[in-house]
């Protein structure tokens, strides 16, 4: 008589689920696992197992990275959410408001940068005395000829 496997809970996911529904390496889950960012148990088999709210959590993890955020600021603001259950709507509407500050800043700093890049471009060096984007008042100056920032 062939054995058939034991069914999954339909409330967890296993690490290849969550991997493959989320579209990423399961060593990308262990690490953010190492790193507090997601949770996780252990079955009776050993075998990892997450709750379906993770797929939410890892998809805001890779979009937070994908705007520039570390880790940590993600850990940190991954706080707010719950990991055991999807957030709710303020839950959602709180990690929105700890990011839209800084995003704002990040936004207006990227613009600047853009609209001044043009007059980089060409001297390829970033030294000169005026540059906005390396070297604003010729502050390297005072540390003397050659490279500093390598």
């Amino acid at each position: 008589m062939k054995k058939t496997p034991a069914k999954l809970s339909t409330d967890e996911l296993s690490v290849g689920e969550v991997a493959a529904r989320a579209g990423i390496a399961v060593s990308a889950l262990h690490f953010y696992e190492a790193k507090g960012l997601i949770a996780g148990r252990r079955n009776n088999g050993n075998q990892r197992r997450y709750p379906r709210a993770v797929l939410r959590l890892v998809s805001l993890i890779r979009v937070a990275q994908g705007l520039g955020f570390t880790l940590k600021e993600i850990k940190n603001a991954l706080g707010v959410v719950p990991k055991d259950r999807p957030p709710t709507k303020e839950e959602w509407a709180r990690l929105g408001r700890s990011w839209r500050e800084d995003l704002d800043a990040r936004i207006e700093t990227m613009t600047r940068l853009r609209d001044q890049l043009t007059g980089c471009i060409g001297c390829g060096c970033l030294s000169m005395k005026e540059c906005p984007l390396q070297n604003p008042g010729d502050r390297l100056a005072r540390k003397g000829p050659g490279q500093h920032l390598l």
